[in-house]
């Protein structure tokens, strides 16, 4: 039900596209652009190809910080919507998310509820962490794992010292009483492990991989 009502009101932020043509993905944009496809077919079986294009400069310089997902019909501008965005397209949704590091999600989730990640551009990071993962399967998951474990150690050493922090606030103090965090970590290795987590958490975009616990924290 939740999710129903999200994707409702996020349709309600689409807005009709002005046909321009979509701009090809260049060789210095991989960090700065997010572009995927989604192949489909009409009732007469003409292929045709949907593009999800997310500019990440834009971004980061919106005034709400949240940006915009572009959709494109066969090289036409078709919509655009502020993100989280849900594009209706022919037998359902394109539902677009972001995070910090990247995209979070950027699926097609059909009329009876199966979900299918689109195809990421063969130039974008994105792409190119793909073909990494075809090409090299027992390295991509070793990075995948190492990914998980530079999220999970920030996360259980950074924790009890940010609730330190907060029991140490006079409101909080004073209702609850204060906390002393076990572990105590040199500012340099703090500063380490978050470093740590935000390439994780990049890695991790690359993938459409999110955990709303750790990579949160992350972005934190």
């Amino acid at each position: 039900m939740i999710k129903k009502w999200s994707r409702r009101r996020a349709a309600r932020r689409v807005r009709a596209g002005d046909g321009r043509p979509l701009k090809p993905f260049r060789w210095w944009q991989p960090t700065s652009r997010a572009l995927f496809y989604l192949p489909l077919r009409d009732d007469d079986g003409r292929r045709m190809v949907y593009a999800v294009d997310v500019d990440h400069v834009q971004r980061f310089f919106s005034e709400d910080g949240k940006g915009e997902a572009h959709l494109y019909l066969d090289g036409g501008h078709h919509a655009q919507s502020t993100l989280p965005a849900a594009f209706p397209v022919r037998g359902g949704t394109i539902e677009v998310a972001a995070t910090s590091f990247g995209l979070r999600r950027c699926h097609y989730v059909t009329d009876e509820g199966d979900e299918h990640r689109l195809v990421p551009d063969r130039a974008s990071a994105e792409g190119r962490r793909a073909v990494f993962d075809r090409r090299h399967p027992v390295a991509s998951r070793w990075i995948g794992v190492l990914s998980l474990v530079l999220l999970v150690i920030p996360a259980l050493l950074l924790i009890p010292q940010l609730i330190e922090v907060a029991t140490h606030l006079p409101p909080v103090s004073s209702r609850f009483g204060t906390f002393t965090s076990p572990v105590r970590l040199p500012a340099a290795l703090n500063a380490a492990l978050a470093f740590g987590a935000a390439i994780a958490s990049v890695e991790r975009a690359l993938r459409l991989r999110y955990n709303w616990l750790l990579d949160s924290a992350a972005q934190g």
